[in-house]
This record gives C-alpha cells, sequence and structure tokens, in this order.
C-alpha cells in the first residue's frame, strides 16, 4: 500500500488562490460582496473553473447552477468523493467562508497532479449554488435542490428584492446547466469550513473535527396586550407585552444554561405596534432562534418554550401565539468519515477538538443523501459574514492537508 503519509498541500499556492479570488468583489474594507448570481459570481465562477480545466478536470455543471469539477479514478464506474462549498458571499462578507472549502479542493486536486497520485474512485470539487441566501431566499438553496429538499421550479421562482428572479438571473450568467440537478451517488463527502465562531482560537486548536450540525427551530412569538398611554396609566394596572417579554427572555437564557455548552437562544429581531414613544404597545413580534446538537434535547427546549411562553402570557394577561418560521433537524455526520477525518489529524499531528457545527451549511443537505463530515479551522476572534472575516495562511494549510488525507483514505477504500 502506497504511503501517503509525507505528502501535503502547497499552502502558498492555495492562498494565493483565495487572494486573487478575493479580488472579485473585493470591498474597501477588505472583504467582498460577491452576490449569487451576480455579474461578479460569474466572474468568480469562470475563474474557479479555468482553474479547474487546467488542473485537468472534467466540469459539469446542473441546473442549479451547481458546478462539479471531476479528477477522473483508476475505477471510473466506483462513485466519487465529494468536497467543496459555495463561492457567493453576504454583502459585506469575508474572503474565506465558503470559497476556502471550494480553493482547498481545488488544492488537493493539484497536489495529487503534482505528485502524479491516481485515487481508486475519482474526486469532485462542487461548487453549490446561493448558500449564503443573501439575495435569495432560502439559503442553500443549490444543495437543497441537489438532494431534495427543494423543488426546482421553486427554486427558479425565488426573487430578490429587485423582483429579478433566480432561475433567469441564473440563465443570465451562463450558468444554467443540463445535467440533472439530483443526488447521485457518492463513496464519501467533505467541507473544510472557517469555523465562523471563537471556539477553536479560544482552546488555541488548529482543527475542528465535526461530528453533526446543530438542530435549529425558528419561532415567532407574538404577545398581544392592551395599548395605553405612557403618562396616566398606572404600572399595576397595564397590560404590557414587554412585561410578559423580560420574564420569557429570562427563562429562555436559563433554559438555554441548563443545557449548555451547547444549546443556543438567540433573539435577533423585534417588531412593536404601533411603535409609539408614549404608548404602551398592543403588540410585539420577537424573533426566536433555538439551537442544540442533540434533537431530543432541541424538542425539549421546544417544549419547555410553549409552557413558559403560555405560562407568563397568563400571568401577565396577555394573550401570545407561536409561529413555526423554519425547522432543521439535528445532523449526526457519518462515522467512516468522521474517523477518516480524525485519522488525518491524528497522522498530521495537528492540535484538534471535537465539535458541533453551530451554523448551516451546504454539508448538512448533502448528509441526508451521502455520507459526510465537516472540518473547522479557526477564524480570528470567531468573526464572519464580516468584512475583517480573517484566518491565518498556516490554520488554512492544516485544514487543508486534512481534507487531502482523508479525501485519499476514502477514495482509496471505496472499492
Amino acid at each position: 500500500m502506497t504511503d501517503f503519509s509525507q505528502l501535503r498541500i502547497d499552502g502558498q499556492r492555495l492562498w494565493d488562490s483565495l487572494m486573487e479570488m478575493a479580488q472579485i468583489g473585493a470591498t474597501e474594507k477588505g472583504g467582498c460582496n460577491r452576490q449569487a448570481l451576480t455579474d461578479l459570481d460569474k466572474q468568480g465562477r469562470d475563474l474557479f473553473v479555468h482553474w479547474c480545466k487546467d488542473a485537468g478536470c472534467d466540469v459539469t455543471i446542473d441546473k442549479m447552477g451547481n458546478i462539479f469539477a471531476r479528477r477522473q479514478g483508476n475505477n471510473p464506474h466506483l462513485p466519487p468523493v465529494l468536497t467543496g462549498s459555495h463561492l457567493d458571499t453576504q454583502p459585506t462578507g469575508g474572503r474565506f467562508d465558503g470559497v476556502y472549502g471550494v480553493l482547498a479542493g481545488l488544492e488537493v486536486v493539484r497536489t495529487l497532479n503534482d505528485a502524479g497520485i491516481e485515487t481508486e474512485a475519482p474526486l469532485e470539487v462542487a461548487v453549490w449554488t446561493n448558500e449564503e441566501g443573501a439575495r435569495f431566499s432560502p439559503a442553500m438553496i443549490g444543495s437543497g435542490v441537489w438532494s431534495g429538499n427543494f423543488d426546482l421550479d421553486y427554486a427558479y421562482a425565488r426573487a430578490d428584492k429587485e423582483g429579478k428572479t433566480f432561475g433567469k438571473e441564473l440563465a443570465r450568467i451562463g450558468y444554467k446547466g443540463k445535467a440533472p440537478a439530483q443526488a447521485r451517488p457518492l463513496s464519501a463527502a467533505f467541507e473544510v469550513h472557517i469555523e465562523q465562531g471563537p471556539i477553536l482560537e479560544a482552546e488555541q486548536k488548529q482543527i475542528g473535527v465535526l461530528t453533526g450540525v446543530q438542530g435549529m427551530h425558528w419561532y415567532d412569538l407574538t404577545l398581544i396586550g392592551q395599548p395605553c398611554h405612557a403618562g396616566p396609566s398606572p404600572m399595576e394596572g397595564r397590560r404590557d407585552p414587554f412585561m410578559g417579554l423580560h420574564r420569557i427572555l429570562d427563562a429562555l437564557y436559563k433554559l438555554a444554561a441548563e443545557h449548555a455548552p451547547w444549546a443556543r437562544a438567540t433573539f435577533g429581531d423585534i417588531r412593536v405596534e404601533p411603535g409609539s414613544r408614549n404608548t404602551v404597545p398592543e403588540k410585539l413580534v420577537l424573533a426566536v432562534d433555538l439551537r442544540h446538537p442533540d434533537q431530543n434535547i432541541l424538542n425539549t427546549m421546544d417544549q419547555r418554550f410553549r409552557e413558559i411562553a403560555a405560562r407568563i402570557a397568563d400571568e401577565t394577561g396577555l394573550e401570545h401565539q407561536i409561529r413555526d418560521e423554519w425547522r432543521s433537524p439535528a445532523v449526526k455526520f457519518d462515522e467512516k468519515c468522521v474517523e477518516a477525518v480524525r485519522s488525518a489529524v491524528a497522522e498530521l499531528g495537528y492540535s484538534n477538538k471535537e465539535m458541533v457545527s453551530g451554523a448551516g451549511h451546504d454539508s448538512v443537505y448533502i448528509s441526508r443523501v451521502a455520507p459526510t463530515s465537516m472540518i473547522f479551522v479557526p477564524c480570528e476572534k470567531g468573526l464572519s459574514h464580516n468584512e475583517a472575516e480573517n484566518a491565518e495562511p498556516e490554520d488554512l494549510e492544516a485544514g487543508a492537508n486534512v481534507l487531502l488525507h482523508a479525501m485519499l483514505k476514502m477514495a482509496n477504500s471505496a472499492v
């Protein structure tokens, strides 16, 4: 059996590729604005396709604009080992979110070419369309259609704020491919990504070995009281939605603390009606986001949230409603893929931590139809979706080395 233990990617070449891609949509503050299906997205895609063809890959584009660059293996009948992420960004995004996972995959291909190594199973590098959801909602729709979670016509009908539809914009930039946007057999799928959080940096670990992705429940909580004048109305006689809200918030923060360290409770938006400075509001609507990697615990948090809201609303004389906005079940990654990452980390000698992702990624949908796992590397101060997003070249190189060895392991054991 061939010994690949000394094989490493070219860290400088990876960094140079990242910086060249970052010039497309570069912002004044050092970030990127390369939103899905814009002319800048087309430029980024064109550059990636050019690089892949130079590396000897066969490039296929499906009906969702998902790009698949294939490096053939010794046995073309084996399902490929896939890696990849996305090239689109937030309006004020960074240089690494998504694009690192794509170009690390390309660097794996380039490294194997340089070393003259052939794998048994083919390798593929994917670019998933509209992962961010910044221009077209919902997020991760390219991988979502491919994995069967969204309908193609539904995706094509999504419109941006100017009324331009996904389908027409996809055709306009020349990336409405002919291949079916549907899942096919994969031996394994990997995605390497910056953490987008502070844990690895705080614990001084270079690699995150991902065992899954947190489950996420989104709700709109509505509290209804009685509007009245701010001055003449005694405090004790009011039916004030905020009197119920502060107690509910306190209870939900305590609920998250009960299920530490992985539970999350977030309240990212609030709308008040009528929204007058000197009037007790009649109604407020609060966005609630609950997360946990264990689906059973998340279900318990869901039940407790409903009980808390009902009890406190009753005690404060309010009406309440809870509307389920979105649910993404907790993901447990494939154990063989996770073990391939563990093994690679051990062989390479990197400090590491097993963890779950607090954010959604294309791997959430891919994992529903193929064996999947992820690799994290630290990012400065945990900042992402931010022009100040930053990652150290040596950490990016380490993550790509782990990806290389995990893919080699799965590609050569896929017989």
